[in-house]
């Protein structure tokens, strides 16, 4: 062979290889990646042609399914109390692609993922008709109906979590919409119904327990702050501060005060116990810079600030999860005002439930968890997922400790709209600033029995719940939250 042929055939044999070597990375590594995309349109119309699998509860009632139809498309997708149920399934559209769970399980819903490439085949011999596997979720009909009710038409977002699992019982967001418009085979009737929605400034097809503009968690956030000092050792619940009726920030002119005015219960001084129950802010800064910012910044992250918490814990990750996020670097005044909720310190409804979780399973934070398993057409479970530990932020005792003071909290504390008659129920209020002329974000995190928990919820309100500045936690956020209790505490 001469030079020239050898050159040829090695540029030949090179070409070859790369083709073979990207087509396998393909097929292979990024399949599951490329049909999850939503802007894959090849990958939508496909599955339009295959009897999407369903979204079933845990009872087997489908929250989401196909169904024939007699235009170009197979099949439509048709969503069962689908403002109910839409901040999780999310909406599976002809012109506007998918979101929530239709498109973070699409491989699945589709029948496309690797792990169902041989019954994909089995079918195809068999002659049978292409089909989806189901996706069977945590959610809980009577808790989730429960909150969607008590939420109503204030705008926010509830999520509860089973604290020894880590599973999601409950996620309402509010204000929502109907699945079921953008699923529609009219296109022209499903792009308009899209940017109207698309265009509201309250963002109905967010879900608000997970995503979006986060708000500040306010008073809440003093379960976290509380959680750095007593497992620093250096404070427990009766440590005692100043107790001024103001306070000037270190290093400002600034001045904060109670949100009662005045002093924390009176005395001159007032432990960390009293101070968390009646839900005082200068206490809880004087605490915070007496700590520093690292040992808040390091508690709240492990609980789970700053992370990107996958919501399975095994991969696959149902219902993105943006962030909560306490700053990295604070100065003494800043620290002051992160102490209790305020500054930058961000949260989402489900990042304050796994606070109140983490404490309630004796100091372990599970990884919150929405997908129960995923099934074939043939009844054979494709993948199954297991409850998981994220983190253990503090002891039992110190759980215990904080538990405490929350129960306090409502009987007698800041709290007092959660209580609920022979039940101990462990609870926090927040109400948070957002500028000075800007309604409050109003809050409720805790579970219940305290004893024996078998719920924690966080309520988030925004906009003053409709009141403005005159709105507080245990005014709006508290009923809600104890309706969402009740609920599980009487099935």
């Amino acid at each position: 062979m001469n030079r020239e042929l050898k050159r040829v055939s090695i540029v030949v044999l090179a070409m070859f290889l790369a083709l073979f070597g990207s087509t396998t990375i393909i097929q292979m590594f990024q399949a599951d990646t490329l049909n999850a995309d939503g802007r894959n349109t090849r990958t939508l119309y496909d599955s339009y042609r295959t009897e999407r699998g369903p979204i079933l509860l845990s009872d087997g009632t489908a929250i989401a399914s196909s169904v024939a139809s007699d235009d170009e498309y197979k099949y439509q997708r048709v969503y069962a109390n689908g403002p109910l149920y839409a901040p999780v399934t999310g909406y599976f559209s002809p012109t506007q692609g998918s979101s929530g769970l239709e498109l973070a399980t699409n491989e699945y819903l589709s029948g496309t993922s690797n792990s169902q490439f041989l019954d994909s085949i089995n079918r195809l011999i068999s002659g049978q008709a292409p089909k989806g596997a189901a996706v069977e979720v945590t959610l809980d009909p009577v808790v989730q109906q429960a909150a969607f009710d008590a939420l109503g038409d204030q705008e926010g977002a509830i999520v509860a979590i089973e604290p020894k699992t880590g599973k999601i019982l409950a996620s309402v967001s509010s204000p929502g919409y109907d699945p079921n418009v953008l699923a529609s085979h009219d296109n022209a009737a499903v792009l308009d119904a899209y940017r109207t929605l698309d265009d509201d400034d309250r963002q109905p097809l967010l879900n608000k327990g997970v995503d979006g503009d986060l708000d500040p968690p306010g008073s809440t956030f003093k379960l976290v702050t509380a959680a750095a000092a007593f497992a620093s050792g250096d404070y427990t619940p009766e440590s005692e501060f100043p107790n001024p009726s103001t306070y000037t920030l270190p290093g400002t002119s600034t001045v904060i005060r109670n949100s009662e005015g005045g002093s924390c219960g009176g005395g001159a001084t007032v432990s960390i116990a009293t101070a968390v129950e009646l839900s005082c802010n200068i206490p809880l800064a004087e605490l915070g810079v007496e700590l520093g910012y690292e040992k808040i910044r390091d508690m709240a992250q492990s609980f789970g600030f700053n992370m990107d918490v996958n919501i399975t814990g095994t991969g696959l990750n149902p219902m993105p999860m943006q962030p909560s996020t306490f700053p990295n670097a604070l100065s003494d005044d800043q620290t002051a005002m992160a102490a209790f909720g305020q500054y930058t310190v961000r949260a989402s409804a489900l990042q304050m439930a796994m606070v109140s979780a983490g404490i309630a399973n004796g100091g372990i934070v599970c990884n919150p968890q929405l997908v129960n398993r995923v099934v074939n057409p043939d009844l054979s479970v494709l993948k199954e997922f297991e409850p998981a530990q994220l983190s253990q932020p503090i002891s039992s005792s110190v759980a215990k400790e904080i538990t405490d003071i929350m129960v306090q909290g409502v009987q007698s504390g800041a709290a007092t709209n959660a209580r609920i008659d022979g039940v101990d129920v462990a609870g926090k209020t927040g109400t948070a600033q957002n500028g000075s002329d800007d309604p409050y974000t109003l809050w409720f995190t805790g579970f219940a029995p305290a004893d024996d928990p078998k719920v924690a919820v966080a309520v988030v309100v925004e906009d003053g719940g409709g009141l403005g500045q005159d709105g507080y936690g245990n005014l709006v956020a508290a009923p809600i939250a104890k309706k969402v209790l009740e609920a599980v505490l009487n099935k």
